[in-house]
């Protein structure tokens, strides 16, 4: 039995290569090169690796993806423009874009509302409760559905229905505010893992015997002196401490077994969150045969009817990406998901091939000369893409989750409050497990994080702290302020820089950084929604406390500004 100071239970244990959540697969993305070429597919649609010469927040570096993605090289990589897109039904193409414009208004209330709702204390709702609210009720409208699943199920892989709408935003807010607003596809030929493998490489030796790969966990054993594996291989692992990090679907799957059973709480904590799946579809064409305007990086359609059938197509064939490749997917989630990953590849590719004939027109699509996709529902080491907040879901269940049992501890994206369903989420909550582990290792004396025998059905405000894994001081006040004059709020946030009345029209908290929406406009700002003013907050070692601004552009998808 190896026997060692800690260890880390992780999906890669039963795979043949060390990874994130992601899959690596056979596929022609080169149709001039003969044979095929690995592809890794991953379990969310983008990054948020900056691109080239992107201007981040400082705090993005609490994550650390900035450095990385420059010191593995990870730069092909580019902006996904969600403007670049074009709207098709069943007879073709149709222009319902503005209807974007409709549910950005309601989504801006929905946000507003998520800020009272969280610091007031109140009960919260489903997205789709507050996107109704706010008169947004696509109802049998095909067009009106296919933007609400792209707005809302592209993001988080389950529809309005069944996500929380407090933190739906909570979710949104702290990783596309705080850090950087842009996603980047990652289309690195070695795969978006490679940052991954570099870091193991600075402790892990070639062949090192601590990384056990193509090994399935069978059961976890804890006590009060350490943690055992067992292993359906028959071999084990002793160590003093353990870190968990199961997807939640595993661990709600059943597929592992612990001994002695978990808590009651820590169950209850595991079966109140829920498991997206997001999948895409990808297919190639001739080059010289491409039927889809390169121009636009998407392609949504609405289905007459069934809402997210096939809904959004994605263009690599595109500049910036992979010109010439042929290559387009398309995204489905949840149940779509279910029903595309229980069937084989033919029916889903006549169905898809179905789908961009009624686009394009059927004389124009030609048969794909290379087809896959991956199958999460059904991946014993993931069942699933990424966790969601159902509606009503509170910091203390999720604090439930997050929390040791004994020397066994959890991580992953899931256990992140802010961050859940993202890369980031799974670093940062990682680290913060290991560091804990390090400093019990040196002290040699055991602590507990705090779990919730009686839940409470709502989150208090004093609850957003760091023992709860709430790593910003305060995450979002979506309501604003009137603005007042100059001279009254410097006097009241101590800015030591003027801004004239008409820079803003309201104040949006997020943590350490302060946002003034801002409404003026320039030419080369054309393509921005809103023009805002960073200013960020910084506190020196002797506690004095002071503020620098900037102006940026960018597009903030932020609630309604107050009318002056």
């Amino acid at each position: 039995m190896p026997s060692g100071v800690s260890g880390l239970l992780h999906s890669f244990l039963a795979q043949s290569y060390f990874s994130i959540r992601s899959l690596r697969r056979s596929f022609r993305a080169r149709p001039d090169v003969p044979g095929d070429a690995p592809i890794q597919v991953s379990t969310c649609s983008e990054d948020l690796l900056p691109g080239p010469g992107q201007e981040v927040q400082p705090d993005q570096y609490v994550c650390q993806t900035r450095p990385f993605s420059e010191l593995y090289g990870l730069t092909d990589r580019s902006y996904s423009d969600y403007d670049s897109i074009e709207t098709f039904n069943e007879t073709g193409t149709v222009d319902f874009t503005s209807l974007l414009d409709e549910y950005e208004d309601a989504y801006a209330t929905l946000e507003q509302d998520a800020g009272y709702i969280l610091t007031q204390n109140l009960q919260d709702r489903s997205a789709r409760a507050g996107l109704s609210l706010a008169g947004w009720k696509p109802g049998r409208n095909a067009a009106a559905q296919a933007i609400d699943w792209w707005e809302f199920d592209f993001e988080y892989s389950v529809p309005p229905e069944q996500s929380s709408q407090e933190f739906a935003v909570v979710n949104y807010n702290t990783t596309f505010y705080q850090w950087s607003n842009e996603n980047n596809f990652v289309f690195d030929e070695r795969g978006f893992n490679t940052f991954v493998k570099g870091e193991a490489g600075t402790f892990l030796r070639d062949q090192d015997p601590r990384l056990l790969l193509n090994t399935i966990v069978a059961n976890v054993s804890y006590d009060d002196s350490g943690v055992t594996i067992h292993n359906e291989d028959g071999s084990c692992v002793r160590a003093d401490y353990a870190i968990c990090t199961f997807s939640l679907g595993v661990l709600q799957s059943d597929a592992i077994t612990f001994q002695p059973e978990l808590p009651s709480w820590k169950q209850t904590g595991i079966e109140t969150f829920s498991m997206g799946t997001y999948t895409k579809i990808f297919l190639q064409f001739p080059p010289d045969q491409i039927f889809w305007n390169t121009s636009y990086q998407f392609f949504l359609y609405a289905d007459p009817k069934e809402r997210g059938y096939y809904p959004i197509f994605q263009s690599l064939d595109a500049e910036g990406f992979l010109p010439g490749s042929g290559i387009i997917f398309v995204t489905v989630v949840q149940s779509q998901s279910y029903v595309v990953e229980s069937q084989d590849d033919q029916i889903t590719k006549d169905q898809v091939l179905a789908v961009l004939r009624n686009m394009f027109g059927p004389e124009n699509v030609p048969e794909p000369i290379a087809f896959m996709y991956p199958r999460w529902s059904l991946e014993p080491w993931a069942y699933g893409s990424y966790s969601n907040w159902p509606p009503g879901t509170t910091l203390e269940m999720h604090q439930n989750l997050r929390a040791n049992v004994g020397r066994l501890y959890f991580a992953g994206e899931a256990t992140s409050a802010q961050y859940f369903g993202f890369l980031h989420g799974a670093w940062v909550e990682g680290r913060a497990v290991g560091e804990k582990i390090a400093g019990l290792i040196k002290r040699s004396n055991q602590t507990k994080e705090v779990h919730y025998e009686n839940l409470h059905g709502t989150t208090l405000e004093e609850e957003y702290n760091i023992t709860n894994g709430f790593i910003l001081e305060s995450t979002f006040l979506t309501y604003g302020f009137e603005s007042g004059t100059t001279k009254e709020l410097r006097s009241i946030y101590d800015l030591p820089f003027d801004l004239s009345e008409e820079d803003f029209t309201r104040v949006k908290f997020l943590g350490k950084i302060y946002y003034w929406i801002t409404s003026d406009r320039t030419d080369d700002e054309a393509l921005m929604e809103e023009n805002y003013v960073v200013i960020e907050k910084k506190v020196d070692a002797n506690g004095t406390t002071t503020l620098g601004g900037s102006r940026k552009g960018g597009k903030a998808k932020c609630c309604e500004l107050i009318d002056k």
